[in-house]
């Protein structure tokens, strides 16, 4: 293992090589957004003298961590600090004069409220062996990133995101990285908000090629919800409403503060005030009808906004159960309510209920609500993008991920993120693991960084989702192309989301 150095536009930078891959940790992309800066839009980096070691990650977003009974599923982010605005890259050739690799740079999930761009999962040492810069970063989360300010100030963590990416443009090279070709990949909140990047004037011409997994465009508050979220937030924060007042609070108060109010929107008996929100899965998102981000994005995307930029989008075949199990959801929920939840979400309970248990005769309730619940947060959402973009000769291509995670004895099914170990190369993530998915996930994903179609050797030819409805199934045992797959329940759906 030796040291390699990098220069950069703020100074140069001291990175580990090992086994011909080179990582540089914790390099920042804009200076630390407290003090003076605290919810304030992103500023450079001071430049340093003499060579700053970037061996470790720097510090992570200030954020609440998840509730015991995700314990052993979800890696808590590491140490938090102000210098959080800080990024990482792996590369097979820094220093290389020849022609630039792709680039992949990571948006992480975590509900808009917790994780970071160094964990463990998302080391990107394997994806630069196959040959690629690997870039992940951390953003501002909660409060501190996607308040409605009383000052009209939005989606900083959107804003940070494009400081990072603004960064790669500028530096990438210098890594052996093409800044000509990046693909933009994320899932859950880091999908979401890849998705309002296709669309946000701000970010037009950073990347060529986007990868949303598990999120898509609905996902997006009116400035009436998002008034009403700053508003609800300050009083549980003990403030007044004003810039000064809420930048006033220690940011692990804020946080804890968002936390309580996540909770009281689960409680919430009048859930249409809360918007996208609604349920507790998040509490805040990024807001539309901004000047940030003029539209909601699936809106915009509908419009036009980002049909030249090459997409490749999808979900796990059961994404909710990673919330319904560990969580003891089931055991609360009967037929009484699954009937006045599929009425809440606009459909006919009586034939939204039979369609879905057709294809599941020994289906729970509970097993219903799951299937509903990824469909309405994640399947139907992201078909809607398919669709706008194919309006305007868009092609998308779209995968569904079936392989179950062995976790909790396998109670947890094809879940939320149970695709992300193999995405990265990582046979120790708690969800899931097989070095086979892994290579043919990879092989795909790169292929698509490459040349803006995933096709791959390992896989059957994949063609885009429209004109056929091509989903790509994928799995470690048979996967392939299958056409409008669970059109029963996609039809339900006619006019809604």
């Amino acid at each position: 293992m030796s040291s390699v150095i990098v220069s950069t536009r703020h100074g140069q930078v001291r990175g580990r090589l090992h086994d011909g891959t080179a990582a540089f940790l914790g390099i920042p992309y804009a200076a630390p957004p407290f003090g003076a800066d605290r919810m304030r839009p992103p500023r450079a980096p001071e430049p340093w003298s003499g060579v700053r070691d970037a061996l470790v990650p720097g510090p992570s977003a200030p954020q609440p961590g998840y509730a015991p009974a995700m314990a052993g599923l979800l890696v808590e982010a590491g140490p938090q600090g102000e210098d959080c605005l800080n990024l990482n890259v792996w590369t097979p050739s820094p220093h290389s004069s020849g022609e630039g690799l792709p680039v992949m740079v990571w948006i992480h999930g975590g509900a808009f409220r917790n994780g970071s761009g160094s964990l463990p999962t998302y080391d990107g040492t394997v994806l630069a062996r196959d040959g690629v810069v690997c870039v992940t970063l951390n953003y501002r989360l909660g409060a501190e990133g996607f308040l409605l300010l009383p000052d009209g100030t939005a989606n900083l963590g959107l804003l940070d995101q494009i400081a990072a990416l603004e960064w790669v443009r500028d530096n990438i090279a210098a890594f052996g990285g093409d800044p000509g070709n990046v693909t933009v990949f994320g899932q859950s909140a880091g999908a979401i908000g890849i998705t309002a990047l296709m669309t946000m004037p701000s970010a037009d011409g950073l990347f060529r090629r986007a990868i949303t997994q598990s999120g898509a465009g609905h996902h997006a508050h009116t400035p009436e919800t998002g008034r009403r979220i700053t508003e609800r937030l300050a009083e549980l924060a003990g403030v007044e409403c004003t810039l000064e007042g809420l930048a006033a609070v220690p940011p692990a108060e804020l946080a804890a503060a968002n936390s309580r109010l996540a909770q009281e929107i689960a409680r919430s008996t009048e859930p249409a005030q809360w918007g996208e929100s609604a349920g507790g899965g998040t509490t805040v998102l990024p807001v539309a009808g901004t000047a940030t981000l003029p539209e909601r994005p699936v809106d915009a995307i509908a419009a036009g906004a980002g049909r030249h930029l090459d997409l490749l989008t999808g979900v796990t075949a059961e994404e909710f159960r990673l919330f319904l199990v560990p969580l003891g959801m089931a055991d609360r929920i009967n037929d009484g309510f699954l009937h006045g939840f599929l009425a809440a979400l606009g459909l006919d309970p009586v034939a939204a209920r039979a369609t879905y248990a057709e294809t599941r005769p020994h289906a729970t309730a509970a097993d219903l609500f799951s299937a509903v619940m990824t469909d309405h947060g994640y399947r139907v959402p992201a078909l809607r993008i398919a669709e706008a973009r194919a309006a305007h000769g868009a092609d998308t291509w779209f995968y569904e991920f079936t392989e179950p995670s062995p976790a909790l004895d396998g109670a947890l099914g094809a879940c939320h993120m149970a695709e992300l170990g193999p995405v990265f190369g990582h046979l120790n993530d708690p969800l899931l693991n097989n070095p086979l998915l892994s290579a043919h996930l990879r092989s795909a994903w790169t292929t698509f960084a490459h040349h803006g179609h995933p096709t791959a050797d390992q896989l059957p030819p994949w063609p885009p989702y429209l004109p056929g409805r091509a989903v790509m199934r994928l799995n470690a045992t048979a996967s392939g192309v299958h056409h409008d797959p669970a059109r029963a329940e996609r039809l339900l759906w006619t006019k809604l989301r």
